[in-house]
């Protein structure tokens, strides 16, 4: 075996369809086109999603509407439910343990007037207080 007499797997493979080159290659006139149209012209490009003139289906289709895949926070107001304001360490966890959250809540906002104040006491990076 020598770089001179490399060659591809057997079936591996094909000769080039070589078009518009006489009647006698099978392959001429038309050019495997077929007859007239749009199809058959030089620079015939189609368009994403057209349907020969009919309505395209997401055009059809009703729109609805825009889901963030940014996880919005939980809000809790700590004047309505004192449970969590009078928590010596606020975590996630022992926010989960007095106020019912469900299991898919992985971000809470403390929103209220007494939230400023309670921004010691969090030792979480998941619970955040309203910044003014």
């Amino acid at each position: 075996m020598a770089l001179d007499n490399l060659q591809p797997a057997s079936g591996s493979t094909k000769n080039v369809k070589r078009v518009g080159r006489g009647q006698g290659s099978g392959m001429g006139k038309t050019s495997t086109r077929g007859q007239k149209g749009q199809k058959s012209r030089s620079g015939y490009k189609i368009k994403r999603g057209f349907e020969g003139g009919q309505q395209p289906i997401q055009k059809r289709l009703p729109k609805t509407g825009f889901f963030s895949r940014v996880a919005k926070p939980y809000s809790i107001n700590v004047d309505k439910i004192k449970q969590v304001a009078e928590l010596e360490e606020i975590t996630l966890d022992s926010i989960k343990a007095v106020y019912k959250l469900s299991k898919s809540v992985t971000k809470v906002k403390l929103i209220g007037t007494a939230a400023k104040d309670l921004a010691s006491k969090i030792k979480d990076e998941n619970v955040t207080t309203t910044g003014k």
